[in-house]
């Protein structure tokens, strides 16, 4: 397996290049882990000992269900020999469609087939995983739901959230989108604790709307926010990183962001440049390529996390809704 030094960071870098099994989905809260890292590579056995990996997924999904369960195959193995605990993927991870209609029609319920077989991978890899952006099965033919799954490394569904904000927008110099004429939106703000903290979920266009996170942080204690991502190349040169440093740097959170990257086909291309955050905005983790295929790996450093809470204490500091509603303007 290659390794990248970039930046004095930890990077893993891969070139581009029908098992059923129940799936229960299950809801549970558990104490979150404290631990101590960098994010930097260290041969100090007490730092090693008490941090906790995770790794976040680039890749270029296709129509193609085989292909694309192969290439998340190859990278779950690839963060399990990197010692990460949680590997994420981006949005789209399983399937991204070539014509208009095929996502709607392939779409499955949580316990059908397809997420059974990322079950199952979970399981045999002894591996938490985040996957963002599953087709799953509408409340009719013509609708489905972008849905952010959590796997245990039991192989269980641990929690999933389906995303709230679509993608409706003429993009200027690009296409016009139109996600509200096949997926439902969700109502519900997700969060799950998971062995590496407890972790906020969202979905792409989620990141240009602040108060989820802000809800994600204050209101159900997040520590990690996952934002997998299929980003448009235009909007992505032009906001990608700030939106998501600023998710960071607001929330006092690392910000895991797994993002699709290059040609998907004739009509899709996604800008990529997977990203780890931590709560001081730095980025951690970043594969050198922004459009090939691999992962990028970071330690979890929860005691960062204390530390900038308490020197900048905006939970104790921010003023509550009824506040601003009777201030005047």
């Amino acid at each position: 397996m290659p390794f990248c030094l970039y930046n004095c960071r930890f990077y893993v870098h891969l070139k581009s290049n029908r098992t059923l099994l129940l799936c229960p989905t299950r809801h549970v809260r558990s104490r979150s882990l404290t631990v101590q890292s960098s994010g930097i590579i260290s041969s100090d056995p007490a730092m090693a000992s008490n941090s906790v990996r995770v790794a976040a997924v680039q890749m270029t999904s296709i129509n193609d269900l085989a292909a694309n369960f192969a290439t998340c195959s190859r990278l779950v193995r690839e963060a399990v020999a990197a010692g990460a605990k949680l590997v994420c993927f981006p949005e789209s991870f399983s399937f991204i469609a070539a014509k208009d209609g095929e996502s709607v029609k392939l779409a499955e319920p949580l316990d059908g087939p397809i997420m059974q077989r990322y079950c199952l991978l979970a399981r045999e890899s002894g591996i938490w995983l985040s996957l963002g952006g599953f087709q799953e099965k509408g409340s009719d033919d013509a609708h489905l739901r972008n849905t952010h799954v959590i796997i245990d490394d039991n192989g269980s569904i641990r929690s999933s959230y389906s995303k709230i904000h679509l993608f409706d927008v003429d993009v200027p110099g690009g296409r016009v989108y139109k996600e509200s004429s096949f997926t439902e939106p969700g109502k519900d703000i997700v969060a799950v604790d998971s062995p590496v903290g407890r972790l906020g979920l969202s979905v792409c266009y989620d990141l240009r709307f602040p108060g989820l996170y802000q809800q994600l942080r204050f209101q159900h204690e997040a520590q990690i926010l996952l934002v997998p991502s299929a980003f448009t190349t235009i909007t992505g040169q032009a906001h990608w990183e700030i939106l998501l440093r600023a998710r960071a740097i607001e929330t006092q959170c690392y910000v895991i962001a797994a993002a699709q990257a290059g040609k998907h086909n004739e009509k899709r291309e996604s800008y990529g440049d997977t990203l780890i955050i931590d709560p001081w905005g730095t980025v951690v983790g970043r594969l050198p390529d922004r459009i090939s295929t691999g992962i990028t790996v970071a330690d979890i450093d929860f005691s960062l996390i204390d530390s900038v809470r308490a020197k900048i204490p905006i939970a104790k500091q921010r003023k509550p809704i009824k506040f601003w509603k009777s201030a005047s303007l």
